[in-house]
């Protein structure tokens, strides 16, 4: 296959290897721990659906509104974000990402009404769209290339663990306290976290972009768009994150237990299986990724496949599937979240450093824009079939979860044709490996 990579011009190999030192191991590590408390904002519905769909005694198209403004407003506030930070640095709206979402669960907490608590939720996907663009930037521009893409997904473990914190400590606080209390304290985490980001993150000594002009920032964007390597990232995120997404952060719970009837214990667990197998995964992904370049995008596409396939089993079980098959779901979806990452090494590789995070936002919301199509078309369909709210058809659901088949064909196809166009564009040339993950492309090597 040939190889694909990028101008050497775009390198400073003034730059050297350096091993990152304690001030970077801790801004990595306030990051990071910044992206679990995100996830555990995100996922915060994941085990409660029901729960919210009594609290407020809504429909299921309603309570898809939830997730779709969330994820909604997280997939459009990601150029601005990715901009904001290319001109302000981590820091600055990394702390002010944890602290909006913050105050978007202490308003949750006490919201009155559905439609506040909807709100609060837009506050929510605004804060949370700042985190991991924010650790992308501080691994991108502080580690050595050949680290980046396992500290990526080290970085990717970590957060995931968030979702088990919501599926199973948050919802019994919450059944247990109520509502009030367990997403008070989230926010008073989230409060803790902002603080630390304050006082301990930092970008380092090494020349950025802060302070550009609003017109270089526009030519970013545009020079970022025009790169065929970040519309391969885009699709790649576009394809790979959307079912877990949809089963992670609303429908899951809800699909296996008045879809398949399993009782909530159960689907518990596949949820939290779901979740450790992507933690399993991501490192493996990642080290699938730094050792083997030029093999991402049929990883990718492989993977893709499993999801399909597994879906497929669920499906078209006659009747309600058998325990195992669902376990099988859940690991295939668990796979999708590390696959997603595979798009930052696109990203980071075909950018230099003074567009990396304009293109990571651009890339980050490729994911999102397919969750929310898929959220919303499952939350429609059920509420068509839905005879009273917080009710829901088993042969309806299986309807609603088809909707992921179109978004899969477009995003594969659309990953293919970005690829042929990014090898097209693009001559091997050898690279110094020492040299700092700054943006410039990694080399994919011939084979």
């Amino acid at each position: 296959m040939s190889a694909v990579s990028a101008p050497s011009s775009v390198r400073n190999p003034s730059v050297r290897h350096r091993q990152p030192g304690l001030a970077v191991g801790a801004t990595w590590a306030v990051g990071a721990l910044a992206y679990l408390v995100a996830i555990t904002n995100r996922t915060s519905m994941s085990a409660l659906g029901i729960d919210t769909a009594h609290h407020f005694s809504i429909d299921p198209a309603t309570l898809s509104l939830f997730a779709v403004i969330q994820l909604g407003v997280y997939g459009v506030a990601q150029i601005p974000v990715g901009m904001a930070l290319d001109r302000y640095g981590s820091r600055a709206v990394l702390t002010v990402g944890v602290g909006l979402m913050a105050v978007s669960q202490v308003v949750l907490a006490v919201a009155p009404s559905v439609w506040i608590a909807i709100a609060a939720r837009v506050l929510l996907g605004a804060g949370d769209a700042a985190v991991f663009p924010c650790v992308l930037r501080i691994i991108g521009i502080r580690f050595p290339r050949r680290m980046a893409p396992l500290m990526v997904q080290i970085t990717a473990v970590i957060g995931q663990l968030g979702q088990v914190v919501s599926i199973i400590p948050f919802a019994h606080l919450v059944h247990a306290k109520g509502w009030q209390s367990g997403f008070l304290l989230l926010a008073a985490t989230a409060v803790l976290v902002a603080v630390l980001s304050a006082a301990i993150v930092s970008d380092g000594r090494r020349p950025t972009t802060i302070g550009v002009s609003g017109s270089a920032v526009g030519a970013r964007l545009r020079a970022s768009i025009t790169e065929p390597g970040t519309r391969l990232a885009f699709w790649t995120h576009f394809v790979t994150p959307f079912s877990a997404n949809t089963f992670g952060v609303l429908w899951g719970f809800p699909f296996l237990v008045a879809g398949e009837g399993v009782p909530e214990s159960t689907a518990r667990t596949v949820l939290v299986t779901s979740v450790l197998v992507g933690v399993v995964a991501g490192p493996v992904l990642g080290l699938i990724s730094a050792r083997f370049p030029a093999r991402r995008v049929h990883l990718v596409v492989g993977l893709v496949a499993g999801q399909v396939l597994a879906w497929g089993a669920v499906l078209l079980y006659p009747g309600t599937a058998p325990h195992w098959v669902l376990y099988l779901l859940a690991m295939a979806i668990g796979a999708g979240g590390p696959a997603s990452i595979v798009a930052f090494d696109f990203a980071r590789e075909y950018n230099p450093a003074d567009r990396l995070s304009t293109a990571t936002g651009i890339v980050n919301a490729g994911g999102f824009l397919a969750s929310v199509i898929a959220i919303l078309l499952i939350g429609v369909t059920l509420n068509l079939a839905s005879d009273s709210p917080g009710t829901y058809d088993p042969a309806s659901f299986r309807v609603a979860m088809l909707w992921q088949i179109p978004l899969w064909l477009v995003g594969t196809t659309m990953v293919c044709r970005e690829y042929r166009r990014t090898r097209a564009a693009r001559s091997p040339r050898p690279e110094n490996d020492d040299d700092y993950a700054d943006g410039s492309c990694a080399r994919e090597t011939q084979n």
